[in-house]
């Protein structure tokens, strides 16, 4: 039996800013780029998500539903050495740590003998050293797995911390809404509440079998869930999977055309990035994402290790032509051979 603490500080890059300028503390904030860039929302404060404003949502949107929002332009240099004091205090409890963002990991503190073995009291003691010394919260969720530990470090944000014991797992999970378990985007949420399930309870009413055919592959991670199944182990380092680079325009692209006067540059950029990945991976494929001035996107890809301009050019021909409309933003990457260990976060 696992024992895994998921810890996420609460609003990361907000949390910082009002940290170091206390003035912030109750008044609505975003981190984020300008308007005027067509920037986005990095993350912001609760008092804005009273607007309704999320991560993703673009700046002006963001204005409309709250014109008093302070906007900040955010200091990644700053963010990534408040994740290094964080991420220094996990290191004082085990050495099994997942980072999956700057600001979110897992924990697996099944053989430490800290606190008498207490995940719950690791978790608590982790919580209090980073809220004194850093001067942020954070939430933790602790449970017997990794699907668990996440959903419960969310359920009592902010500066929240929920334990699911091996006992308390069945009754957690049976009541648990479907929209919570991590891939259940809206459209998969709609399809499951077209077929009457709405917690993991009523998906333990359908066989494996039914939620393949109506889910294919997320069909039997769906069966494993809804019993609250997971074996996956912490993994301390992450297969890079791609590299990848995209561009937000000041104004729209009209039309195909202008497109693909930007892809030379793009593509220039993912080679830079490419060119500095050590150990160099091979690439076995191409990915190009169209972003439309409505905010609809779509990614294409294709299988080739020899990649090139105009493989580039055909992929963002099938890519925009499944909105044909101006095009907001542009990406390109490369899929890597899944040979390396070290972590990555793609910007796709």
């Amino acid at each position: 039996m696992r024992k895994i603490i998921h810890c996420d500080c609460d609003c990361f890059y907000a949390a910082v800013e009002v940290r170091d300028n206390p003035a912030l503390r109750d008044i609505p904030i975003a981190i984020g780029g300008s308007v005027e860039q067509r920037g986005v929302v990095a993350t912001c404060n609760y008092p804005a998500r009273e607007f309704g404003i999320h991560s993703a949502m673009p700046m002006g949107q963001a204005l409309k539903r709250c014109p008093h929002l302070t906007v900040i332009r955010g200091d990644m240099a700053k963010y990534k050495e408040v994740a290094r004091q964080v991420f220094a205090i996990y290191r004082d409890v085990t050495e099994l740590i997942e980072p999956l963002s700057l600001d979110e990991a897992f924990l697996d503190v099944s053989e430490v003998t800290l606190h008498h073995g207490s995940a719950t009291l690791m978790a608590e003691a982790i919580r209090e050293r980073v809220s004194r010394e850093v001067g942020i919260t954070v939430s933790a969720g602790v449970a017997p797995n990794k699907f668990l530990a996440k959903i419960a470090s969310d359920w009592n944000k902010p500066d929240g911390l929920c334990v699911i014991t091996p006992d308390k797992v069945d009754s957690f999970v049976q009541q648990l809404p479907v929209k919570k378990i991590h891939g259940v985007g809206p459209r998969t949420a709609e399809k499951l509440a077209g077929l009457d399930i709405h917690t993991c309870a009523d998906l333990r009413t359908r066989s494996l079998t039914d939620l393949v055919e109506h889910f294919g592959r997320f069909g039997r991670r769906l069966h494993e869930l809804s019993w609250g199944r997971d074996e996956r182990p912490v993994k301390t380092h992450r297969e890079r999977k791609s590299v990848s680079t995209e561009q937000t325009y000041a104004q729209d692209l009209p039309n195909l055309d202008a497109c693909h006067r930007e892809l030379p540059a793009l593509i220039e950029d993912l080679e830079r990035r490419y060119a500095r990945l050590d150990p160099p991976l091979a690439v076995r494929g191409l990915i190009v994402k169209v972003k439309f001035n409505d905010f609809t996107q779509t990614t294409v890809e294709h299988a080739d290790p020899a990649p090139n301009l105009a493989q580039f050019e055909t992929l963002l021909n099938v890519g925009w032509a499944r909105g044909e409309r101006p095009v907001r933003l542009l990406g390109v990457g490369y899929r890597l051979a899944e040979n390396s260990q070290e972590h990555q976060l793609s910007l796709f």
